[in-house]
């Protein structure tokens, strides 16, 4: 008899992928299937924030995203009688080798992760859909259908649903999706703008709506996003209705052409209820679904990846105890709420019809934000919000902190910052790095010891001198997925053992 798979993966976009990335890393043994036969060749989701490729950076990726993309840094706001234009980014961050926002098409994103995992040896089953979940203790029976109807039964200890919001393991999981949809029809395009200065994000208010263009370079130059407008009869989007709309919108003289791709969609501002039941958990699309405002979901999704990957590994290695999957839902699960919240009253603002939220995006907001984002302090903490690089999990069950506490630096829970540069870079090893800060003669082998006992093989350390995060002698502890596990001040190493006891146990 076949002995079970640790993992079954279903869905092979962004969210999928990254997870298979990181289970491949930690040679797990799984299993990645997608009902589609092809990756997405529309562009989807645009954006990469920086927090996304900090994270992908460890598995050689983010090169080739960056090369392909454009770090566009520069808003172009139209406003009646005159243009306001903004550098976004240029705020001098330190802590992250990534300071921009990577415009890329969700289908070059996918097209990248896919080799990456195609050149490990991953071979992603398409043409295949899961049909049926049924769990049998240890493990769950999970019935497949291949495109010809050929079907096969495989055992799994755990599945994740990657497979977008009709997520059929949601459904099978009995887990709620709640939220609604909104009332507006969006039209979508990626074509070719006549008219339209390269290398800026362009953005016209109006009474109406807010008529959008992202600069992309592939598979056009141009992605296009506008509200239907009220009363357009709801046929076909093809290209005369949107020149209409951009005619409508603007007095610039843009002419539209060449589009390589055209649609019209409602968006839903949808949570799951719960993030795991059992052996299930959900990411991606299948747990959070919203408005595409500020280029959250393709990135929470794959950072939901990232942060489940590693812990189903070596909970399936017996490194780990189970206990450390429900950390899954209590750190990833606040950050979706907090996404919906946010994308939500930012869709609400731009697309109302309210007499005052129209008076607000018309007359005051075009006044107010330029004013507010010359101060570079307001751009940062804007930034460091939508990049995601504020994220943290300082509330998690799996985050500590020392019996001597500073809160100069990282705090326990916090995302390791690359600062001094190069530091994520340094620890981007699979397993757990302990970063030691202080003079090397603070830290002789024979104080590690009982940290590494029985860990050696999944304890890296780092002895940092005095280039590190921390200004005095401290000790931190970073994830697989690059978030500080435990932090403490001094050399004194008991606190950490006890840390390690808990969530790494030796064997």
């Amino acid at each position: 008899m076949t002995a079970p798979l640790d993992v079954l993966v279903v869905g092979a976009g962004p969210t999928g992928l990254a997870l298979a990335t990181q289970l491949r890393v930690h040679a797990t043994r799984f299993r990645i299937l997608d009902r589609s036969l092809d990756r997405a060749h529309e562009s989807r989701a645009l954006a990469i924030q920086p927090r996304t490729l900090e994270a992908l950076a460890g598995f050689g990726v983010t090169d080739e995203l960056v090369d392909r993309g454009n770090p566009t840094m520069r808003l172009r706001m139209h406003l009646p009688r005159r243009v306001v234009q903004m550098p976004l980014f240029d705020i001098g961050l330190a802590d992250t080798a990534y300071p921009f926002l990577l415009f890329l098409s969700q289908a070059e994103t996918e097209d990248v992760l896919s080799e990456h995992v195609a050149a490990q040896g991953v071979v992603i089953e398409r043409g295949t859909e899961l049909v049926q979940l049924e769990p049998k203790g240890s493990y769950v029976s999970c019935r497949l259908r291949r495109r010809d109807g050929e079907e096969e039964t495989v055992d799994a200890r755990y599945v994740v649903g990657c497979d977008g919001a009709h997520s059929t393991v949601r459904t099978q999981a009995g887990i709620d999706f709640e939220g609604s949809a909104y009332p507006q029809v969006f039209l979508l395009a990626d074509l070719e703008v006549d008219g339209l200065e390269p290398g800026s994000v362009h953005a016209y208010m109006t009474g109406t709506g807010i008529l959008l263009f992202f600069p992309l370079g592939s598979p056009a130059t141009w992605r296009m996003l506008a509200m239907r407008p009220p009363g357009t009869p709801d046929t076909e989007v093809k290209l005369g209705l949107l020149q209409e709309i951009v005619d409508a919108y603007t007095t610039d003289r843009l002419v539209l052409r060449d589009p390589a791709w055209m649609t019209d969609f409602r968006l839903h501002n949808r949570g799951a209820t719960r993030y795991r039941s059992g052996p299930f958990f959900l990411a991606g699309d299948a747990a959070h679904i919203h408005s595409p405002v500020g280029a959250q979901g393709m990135n929470t999704g794959i950072q939901d990846a990232l942060n489940l990957g590693w812990k189903l590994a070596v909970v399936c290695q017996g490194a780990a105890p189970e206990e450390l999957l429900e950390t899954y839902e209590a750190e990833r699960a606040p950050v979706g709420r907090s996404v919906l919240r946010f994308t939500d009253r930012a869709f609400t603002i731009a697309t109302s019809r309210n007499p005052a939220l129209r008076l607000a995006r018309t007359q005051l907001a075009p006044r107010l934000v330029p004013l507010a984002l010359r101060a570079t302090g307001m751009r940062g903490r804007l930034f460091r919000t939508v990049s995601e690089l504020g994220i943290h999990y300082r509330h998690s069950p799996a985050s500590s902190t020392g019996p001597r506490s500073s809160k100069r630096g990282p705090r326990a829970g916090d995302r390791l910052p690359d600062l001094p540069r190069g530091l994520q870079a340094r620890i981007a090893g699979r397993g757990y790095h302990l970063l030691l800060s202080g003079p090397p003669d603070l830290w002789p082998d024979e104080r590690l010891a009982p940290v590494l006992r029985g860990r050696a093989d999944l304890v890296s350390v780092h002895r940092l001198n005095e280039e590190s995060p921390w200004p005095d002698v401290a000790q931190g502890l970073v994830r697989p997925d690059g978030y500080l596990g435990y932090v403490a001040h001094g050399t004194h190493v008991e606190g950490l053992c006890v840390y390690l006891d808990r969530w790494l146990p030796t064997t």
